[in-house]
């Protein structure tokens, strides 16, 4: 059964919502992790959107300003992921190529000439 206060928009946003906030998360996270978009506004942007839900979306009577913040705060929760993992990943990179220098460096000394 529709709810009366259903929309159009409304239900075509809660069919897709979980493939829209994804899309928007990969493309804003590209643009975060190649910095054309600085993390510090990524995260302010994100805390925003969650605020934006919690005080007001979850209560819309609308159905599409519910699923449509809903999908803002999300997609940007998910975007604030990117930066700690391009330090996450950056570090174990570095530890990786530490432990290589290593490796080769032991194998150098212990040849024998």
């Amino acid at each position: 059964m529709v709810d009366q206060r259903s929309s159009r928009l409304g239900l075509w946003l809660e069919v897709r919502r979980i493939k829209l906030a994804l899309w928007i998360a990969v493309v804003e996270g590209l643009l975060v992790a190649v910095h054309v978009i600085d993390r510090w506004l990524a995260i302010a942007v994100a805390a925003l959107a969650l605020l934006l839900y919690f005080l007001a979306g979850r209560r819309s009577r609308s159905l599409a300003a519910r699923h449509a913040s809903w999908i803002l705060a999300t997609s940007q929760s998910i975007v604030v992921l990117i930066p700690f993992l391009l330090i996450v990943v950056g570090t174990f990179t570095l530890i990786a190529v530490g432990i290589l220098a290593i490796v080769a460096l032991v194998a150098l000394f212990s040849e024998r000439h």
